[in-house]
């Protein structure tokens, strides 16, 4: 695969023999991020879990200290009293039924998708469209809830989803180039410490295997696993 010669600039700054310490691979992404944009910063966590087994399924959700650096836009299927709450609370969309046919014929408008208990009968029915792209709500991230309220503002503040894919790696945004290292690594800590109390029961072996951060140009910089929280 060629590279551009930005990239293979940047590369040049990165030993890959090396695992770094979490803060100096944090100050070498910021580093090695030269794109003309503000790249994202993401931390990717490959573990040891077997995803087919339900119980070394690994999701949850944590709020980054100084969130994400993107504005998130916020869906939220809901009825009577809770479709103000959550339009009160800074929704972006609120609705219920009428935005099935909406969603169904390609809207995809928004980020996170929020609902109450009661409205998941409603947002089941999009789940082939939902499900694909992530944005199916759940209760173990916090997005099928009564308190719509707190769950937008949770978002908005810089919630993120933490899941375990089909390779049973975790993949997470952390923040932005433009953050100072302090900022992301306060993210990158309070991520790490969430993953590592998911830490199934079930599991034999080692957790995480390998760690790595990259911007979204730029060349991974691998970070000691043996100095996690």
């Amino acid at each position: 695969m060629k590279r551009g010669k930005k990239y293979v600039e940047a590369a040049k700054l990165v030993d890959r023999t090396v695992n770094y310490d979490a803060a100096e691979a944090v100050a070498l992404v910021k580093k090695t991020a030269a794109a003309k944009f503000d790249e994202t910063i993401e931390a990717h966590y490959r573990t040891g879990c077997d995803g087919r087994h339900a119980e070394q399924q690994i999701r949850g959700a944590v709020v980054l200290p100084h969130g994400t650096g993107k504005t998130v836009r916020v869906l939220v299927f809901a009825k009577g009293e809770k479709l103000d709450e959550a339009q009160n609370a800074g929704a972006d969309f609120v609705g219920g039924e009428d935005l099935i046919p909406k969603i169904n014929d390609g809207w995809f408008d928004f980020d996170v998708v929020v609902a109450t208990p009661d409205m998941m009968g409603v947002v089941g029915r999009l789940g082939k469209v939902l499900g694909p792209k992530g944005l199916m709500p759940n209760p173990k991230s916090g997005t099928v809830t009564m308190d719509v309220a707190k769950a937008i503002a949770d978002i908005k503040a810089g919630k993120v989803e933490y899941r375990l894919d089909k390779s049973n790696i975790i993949h997470v945004p952390i923040g932005k180039a433009s953050f100072t290292e302090e900022q992301l690594n306060d993210n990158f800590q309070a991520l790490t410490e969430a993953i590592m109390k998911a830490k199934p029961a079930s599991l034999k072996g080692q957790y995480i295997k390998s760690l790595t951060l990259a911007s979204t140009m730029g060349p991974g910089v691998k970070v000691n696993t043996a100095k996690l929280s």
